[in-house]
């Protein structure tokens, strides 16, 4: 069923609704996203892509990360359940193409970072099993490649190295890896390693002051060399440099109701997309200046429906398209930007 409310709130003006489409795929969670936003003060930069996947049956567990693999035009998805494959693989269009289990536990966080030449694809693993506190790099077919941490047993040792519930990872096209770890665990920290693993440099402390955490949860970097995190439990974004790992600054004023998630930056680097999991919204924010951090500015917002609950996200390097993993909802979304080629509300 489809519905259609169309809202734009202003004093003294008109007062109307837009729903936009619903559906079902085996969660009791409707499937619809619904858009609040005030035409006086926000741009509308996005709209959902309801085609998109065009068999959602198989997303038949909990849906926690998304990732894209731009060069090759493939979508990774991690999902939890008993008795259900961990990894699927769809095309960027939609179209289910496999899917496969091996050695991974509770995926969390997942990351694509192919070149011309490999397609990996990078895993945090909080479960509790033999595959559990592990950060691994698989093929694109789910042959293990990589291992780091201890399979199964989570510690705070960086000789060798320990996880417990590492939540993202972020992976340079020059293969330097950084790593928040964890998500509620034994450790609060920002991990960069080299191509070859060894630990360049680190913030590991839990705590409100600079360059401390409180579940750090997701990390990217922009194209200035400067690495965000979503500060979850501190309600914030931390930056550094990506090379001496000094602190940068941190935004504090836009997350005062919830902390962020994850963030992604858009292709162009105008952009920062952050989700909020308890509120179910997503928000664009500007980028600030090279050689500034500032202070957050929205610049436009996603409300979704209660209890979607957007856990992790990714946009795609090349067409710009945001992916949103679902706990609440089960299920990945697609939004594309407003010129994009992708039919409105699949008309």
């Amino acid at each position: 069923m489809a519905r259609f409310w169309v809202c734009v709130a202003s004093a003294g003006f008109f007062l109307a609704f837009l729903v936009l489409h619903s559906r079902f795929c085996g969660s009791p969670v409707l499937r619809n996203i619904a858009f609040a936003v005030s035409w006086r003060t926000e741009k509308i930069l996005y709209r959902l892509d309801v085609d998109w996947p065009k068999h959602p049956e198989y997303f038949s567990g909990i849906t926690f990360c998304v990732a894209v693999d731009s060069l090759n035009g493939l979508v990774y998805i991690g999902q939890r359940g008993d008795n259900i494959p961990k990894i699927l693989v769809f095309t960027e269009d939609g179209y289910f193409l496999r899917a496969w289990n091996y050695t991974v536990d509770t995926p969390h966080g997942i990351f694509a970072a192919s070149t011309l030449y490999e397609q990996s694809i990078w895993i945090t693993d909080v479960g509790s099993g033999f595959f559990g506190h592990t950060v691994k790099k698989y093929s694109s077919f789910g042959d293990l490649v990589q291992v780091l941490g201890t399979p199964g047993k989570k510690g705070t040792g960086l000789n060798p190295l320990q996880f417990d519930n590492p939540a993202e990872l972020y992976v340079e096209d020059t293969g330097d890896i950084y790593i928040v770890d964890g998500d509620g665990g034994l450790n609060n920290r920002l991990i960069k390693l080299s191509q070859d693993f060894m630990i360049l440099w680190l913030h590991g402390e839990n705590g409100t002051g600079p360059a401390k955490f409180n579940i750090p949860h997701s990390v990217t970097l922009d194209s200035a060399g400067r690495v965000w995190v979503a500060d979850r439990g501190n309600k914030r974004i931390q930056v550094f440099d990506k090379d001496t790992g000094e602190w940068l600054g941190a935004w504090n004023n836009c997350f005062t109701e919830e902390g962020p998630s994850s963030v992604r930056f858009t292709p162009d680097g105008k952009y920062l997309i952050v989700a909020q999991l308890n509120l179910s919204r997503l928000s664009v924010v500007a980028a600030p200046l090279v050689g500034s951090i500032g202070e957050c500015s929205v610049i436009s917002t996603i409300q979704l429906a209660d209890q979607v609950l957007p856990h992790l996200l990714e946009v795609d390097k090349k067409t710009g398209a945001v992916y949103v993993a679902e706990i609440g909802a089960k299920q990945v979304q697609k939004y594309v930007p407003l010129n994009s080629h992708v039919p409105a509300f699949g008309s």
